[in-house]
């Protein structure tokens, strides 16, 4: 009785089982549906940039800057010059990374090599284009100068991420995720060129090793500006991420964006962002560009 009873427990489970997986492989039917279109992201959403810097904040590993401030009010009517975009009706920003021009004595400027330290003898004014390979080895003191030199500024914080992440607030000026050599975050350290001592310490190099003109000589170091097309956003803003770390107008130093070697370590894409400089610091990684307030005008610009 004990044995028939176990049997029909045993053939029962083994029904059970047989119906669960008899189950699991029934075939539904499919119904074709029409693809919705992607929904646009969320503020805070996985992917966006205000997600990258709440991620980026829960860790330790730089200082974390002062606030950020208020964005400008917006102007419907107010206009941007030719080489700025007009960023959400609130300011203008340089499309290109900040090159250089050394003002003459008898009012005449020329080109300052990109690729050296700045004379603290000269006076400079700042220009943005494509094409030309942007100043490195500038301090935000030296580029906040030049800015105010071509009637501009430095931009705020709050203004450089803005402008940065674009009308969807993306990670990346392109999208959510890093693309493989979209922008020039892809580059080689040069330090280790010539100055292997590196690799053993940091602590090894002098602030005259990093200003050496002969790093961004380099091929694989910084590129020419618009030099990488597919680094722009919709605000029509180029190599703001990778290429040369940004100035942004921080009393106490802070420049944004990463370089040709980094775009991830203080935070990634247009989170990123380096405080442990103080302002007139200079290496060769550091560039900028300008901001400046918007003009008054009719409003009918091509960033409608």
């Amino acid at each position: 009785m004990r044995l028939l009873a176990a049997t029909g427990m045993w053939a029962a489970g083994a029904m059970l089982v047989a119906t669960a997986h008899a189950r699991t492989i029934e075939v539904v039917p499919r119904v074709a549906t029409r693809s919705a279109p992607a929904p646009k992201l969320a503020p805070g959403s996985p992917g966006t940039i205000g997600w990258a810097i709440a991620q980026q904040e829960k860790k330790v590993r730089f200082k974390r800057a002062q606030s950020e401030g208020a964005l400008p009010e917006r102007d419907p009517d107010g206009t941007c010059p030719a080489e700025m975009a007009n960023v959400d009706r609130r300011f203008c920003v340089d499309r290109w990374e900040g090159s250089l021009e050394e003002l003459l004595e008898d009012g005449s400027t020329q080109p300052w090599p990109a690729t050296t330290v700045l004379d603290l003898t000269k006076q400079y004014r700042a220009v943005s284009a494509p094409g030309l390979v942007p100043q490195a080895y500038i301090s935000g003191t030296q580029a906040a100068e030049a800015c105010r030199k071509s009637g501009k500024r430095l931009c705020e914080a709050s203004e450089w991420r803005l402008a940065c992440a674009g009308r969807e607030g993306t990670i990346y000026p392109y999208g959510t995720t890093r693309v493989e050599r979209r922008c020039n975050d892809y580059g080689r350290a040069p330090m280790y060129s010539f100055y292997p001592q590196v690799e053993k310490s940091w602590a090894l190099v002098t602030n005259t090793d990093m200003n050496d003109p002969r790093l961004n000589l380099l091929e694989g170091t910084v590129a020419k500006t618009g030099e990488h097309p597919g680094c722009v956003n919709d605000w029509g803003l180029y190599d703001m991420v990778g290429n040369l770390h940004e100035w942004t107008a921080d009393p106490n130093g802070t420049f944004q964006g990463g370089y040709y070697l980094d775009t991830l370590i203080n935070g990634e894409g247009c989170a990123y962002r380096t405080t442990a400089h103080d302002i007139d610091y200079h290496d060769y990684s550091t560039g900028f560009r300008c901001c400046a307030d918007l003009l008054p005008g009719s409003g009918l610009d091509d960033d409608e």
